[in-house]
């Protein structure tokens, strides 16, 4: 198994450069650069002088191999640079939004196990009765609605009619992260209830299931010991890939209700030009996502011996 996970993450080397060189290549060609944005942002008059001299500042008038190859060595020595706009060091900034997202991220998997596993299960003991249509039919509507349309009920039935939650984000408090992570919570339950609900029907049409109850074994306990072991398999490949995707921030989620996490850091940055700032966000999510998948893949193994990963020995 060490084998294996060294080779995974010898992986994440080339994967992280292409991803950076392409991501950089990409805000290149959208035709400006921070000057111009703040110039843009605070329609003052300047002449090119003293734009040109704000870009060479900035090595912003350097060719792009030669930027992207300034920002790459400083990365090796271990620093992630300045962002051009706040002047501050990326790496400190970046740290500094990550508690919003850890909490966002911890609080909307929990929402989605306590709201998607239950109803999954439900839906499919009660497998073309009325109570799974009824749950199917909520996951159809909750999977059909953009997140930024949910937000913008909750915010008006929570915030503004009931008054129990604040509009936007007053800090990383829990009463701050409830909407936000309702809104996720509802949109990611509405998917996976409906997969869970398929994992379970397929262990509880296999042959074991129906011995267990010729020998007079409780449904619950078979569900319990059985069925839902052998289909742990599917529901952590979900939850594991939903942390990746909340862990890189949420951007509409989180710009809408001001949340100040890593996902709005993202789009301010983008919005901005800052490629310093942009540049550690997108290596944040390519070591989340190879690290999600390292994880998923390990867990396999352990929820059920008899998968194998790829280099172990048989």
């Amino acid at each position: 198994m060490k084998r294996y996970v060294m080779k995974r993450l010898l992986q994440l080397i080339p994967i992280l450069l292409a991803i950076t060189f392409l991501s950089y290549g990409m805000m290149r060609m959208a035709g400006s650069d921070v000057v111009e944005q703040k110039m843009e942002n605070t329609n003052a008059s300047v002449s090119q002088d003293v734009i040109d001299a704000a870009r060479a500042e900035l090595g912003l008038d350097q060719p792009f191999l030669v930027q992207y190859g300034v920002w790459l060595s400083r990365l090796l020595r271990g620093d992630m640079g300045t962002s051009y706009v706040s002047r501050k060091p990326v790496f400190s900034t970046f740290v500094g939004k990550l508690p919003a997202t850890l909490l966002l991220t911890v609080v909307s998997i929990l929402l989605t196990i306590l709201v998607s596993i239950p109803l999954g299960i439900l839906a499919a003991v009660k497998q073309n009765k009325v109570t799974d249509y009824i749950v199917r039919c909520f996951s159809f509507i909750g999977n059909s609605l953009p997140n930024f349309f949910v937000s913008l009920l909750l915010m008006y039935l929570f915030s503004i009619r009931l008054g129990w939650f604040p509009v936007i984000s007053q800090g990383i408090t829990m009463k701050s992260v409830a909407l936000p992570a309702m809104t996720l919570a509802i949109a990611m339950s509405s998917k996976y209830l409906r997969q869970v609900r398929a994992a379970i029907l397929d262990e509880l049409s296999k042959d074991y299931v129906t011995g267990a109850r010729a020998r007079g074994v409780r449904f619950s306990v078979t569900m319990l010991r059985s069925v839902l072991k052998a289909s742990l398999v599917t529901i952590v490949t979900l939850l594991t890939l939903s942390i990746g995707s909340l862990l890189g921030g949420t951007a509409i989620v989180e710009s809408i209700f001001m949340w100040d996490g890593v996902g709005k850091l993202a789009v301010d940055a983008i919005n901005m030009r800052d490629y310093p700032m942009i540049q550690a966000y997108v290596m944040w999510m390519a070591i989340i996502y190879v690290f999600v998948n390292l994880v998923t893949d390990l867990s396999y193994h352990c929820l059920d011996p008899r998968i194998r990963l790829g280099g172990m020995e048989p």
